[in-house]
């Protein structure tokens, strides 16, 4: 069974307050993948997560250099960019999937690799042409994340009231 929570955030400031939501529920082993135009704003969406993660290296789109590591308080983040590639077996070849159950892995351009983690929750980021506005669609099949979106939820719906 598929779960999906949409969320619509009017600025950046909400945006990361969504990341700080999700934060706390991401451990060792899990896998976010993002979907959305260019622009759309995965690169400041992995931003805010690894941010609220305790990350405090600065944080850069991997675009050319395909992945980073930024050492958090809580776990490592493995950034990734898979727009370059073209094949999964090109993604299999760095070596990144030895890190996994050590690393939240946090995946720009996910589709691509998707196969490769198959209890990950998907973000899908749609953007509104010049404004600042973004709906994130998370959502997930695998039963990993069902209780996670519902207390996502609750936490929004808190932080709203």
């Amino acid at each position: 069974m598929m779960a999906s929570l949409e969320y619509v955030a009017k600025s950046l400031s909400e945006t990361h307050a969504l990341a700080a939501a999700l934060a706390p529920c991401l451990s060792a082993g899990d896998a976010v993948l993002l979907r959305g135009d260019l622009g759309a704003g995965k690169t400041a969406f992995v931003q805010a997560l690894a941010d609220s993660l305790g990350c405090t290296d600065e944080v850069t789109s991997p675009t050319f250099t395909l992945a980073n590591f930024y050492r958090g308080t809580e776990t490592t983040v493995l950034h990734v960019d898979t727009y370059r590639l073209s094949s999964v077996a090109e993604y299999r070849d760095l070596g990144l999937a030895d890190y996994a159950d050590e690393c939240v892995t946090l995946v720009e351009w996910g589709d691509l690799v998707s196969g490769e983690f198959p209890c990950h929750l998907q973000v899908e980021i749609a953007s509104q042409p010049g404004s600042e506005v973004r709906t994130f669609t998370l959502s997930s099949e695998c039963q990993r994340w069902q209780p996670v979106l519902q207390e996502l939820e609750r936490r929004i719906t808190q932080a709203v009231k």
